[in-house]
């Protein structure tokens, strides 16, 4: 009897791995086919040069950076649509303190982190402890940070102009948009990969982490093991918010300014890097490594689509057309 089930057995587990790192074998297929169909440039592939290969994580450093965050909130079965606008805030926030305030570098970071923490903080008491659905306190979260990003801006973009004067930022600042490793790799894929290990070693190695995917497998279950829920749900929002808030510092970096309008859209980016990555959004499974794999398999997409002059709405037809289909291939996962 053994010897008869085990070819089935071997075929479940094998179909579970190819579902398991989904993401992997997806950004593997669009990477190769983003080196057959990349243009040339002087007899090169103008899509494996290491610039354009650094530019691509550059590009998704922002939304990756965010997703890090959603993959907690998704794991826990809650959703986050929020931080596209605290993006905004804190773009805001940093510039209208080093601009307007004449506050240094280190002063705007700690205040900025601090605001995305206490925002998402205040999100996740309103989901936990009052038990209002996640959907529905960040969609109204969403809402505030705009206002407040409208209200701290005066309804329009702060510039931010580098020098010691009065109104203009800390030259320090600017190395936001730079890059380092002799000009080879920008400093915003560097923050972020270093975020993304920091992720997958806490997830990996915490008690907390645990907490997480019981909570997001069977709340009841987690409850009555003695997990704190609560407290793991709130602090989970403060991850994504203090996230959310270090990817508004890093794009006020690289543009220069921050605008109330910075960041709209990002969270459906997010929620599609995490999706694509393999995380169930009914919770309890999922990881930053896939997470990770799916913004760089939206990177490499979009940048192949653009070195070849796609319309951008076009671009953005193949991109949600791929969602569709991941999000549909989850369905035929074994115990999904």
């Amino acid at each position: 009897m053994t010897t008869e089930l085990a070819p089935p057995r071997r075929r479940v587990e094998l179909v579970s791995a190819i579902f398991r790192f989904q993401s992997l074998f997806g950004l593997v297929a669009v990477f190769v086919a983003a080196v057959a169909f990349s243009p040339r440039r002087n007899g090169e592939l103008v899509f494996l040069s290491s610039e354009n290969l650094f530019n691509v994580v550059r590009a998704v450093s922002e939304i990756g950076i965010i997703a890090v965050g959603m993959t907690f909130v998704i794991l826990i079965g809650g959703i986050d649509l929020s931080v596209g606008a605290v993006l905004g805030l804190t773009a805001v926030g940093s510039a209208v303190l080093m601009v307007d305030n004449d506050f240094g570098v280190l002063p705007t970071v700690v205040i900025v982190l601090l605001a995305g923490l206490g925002f998402g903080l205040l999100q996740g008491v309103a989901s936990a402890m009052f038990g209002i659905q996640s959907f529905i306190v960040t969609l109204a979260g969403m809402q505030i940070a705009r206002g407040l990003a409208r209200i701290w801006s005066g309804g329009q973009g702060v510039a931010i102009a580098y020098g010691d004067g009065p109104g203009e930022a800390p030259v320090a600042f600017s190395l936001l948009g730079e890059r380092t490793f002799n000009g080879l790799v920008p400093i915003p894929a560097l923050i972020f990969i270093v975020v993304a290990a920091l992720a997958v070693v806490f997830l990996r190695t915490s008690a907390f982490s645990r907490h997480v995917y019981a909570i997001g497998g069977n709340e009841k279950a987690a409850r009555l093991s003695g997990v704190p829920v609560t407290r793991v749900k709130i602090a989970v929002f403060a991850i994504c918010g203090l996230l959310a808030a270090l990817a508004g510092i890093i794009h006020a970096g690289q543009l220069n300014q921050g605008s109330p309008n910075d960041g709209f859209g990002y969270e459906l980016d997010a929620i599609a890097a995490v999706v694509i990555g393999g995380t169930s959004l009914s919770g309890g499974r999922g990881s930053v490594v896939g997470t990770v794999a799916g913004a760089l398999l939206i990177g490499v997409l979009t940048n192949i689509l653009r070195l070849h002059g796609v319309d951008s709405n076009i671009q953005l037809i193949i991109t949600g057309l791929v969602i569709i289909v991941v999000a549909g291939l989850q369905q035929l996962r074994p115990g999904a």
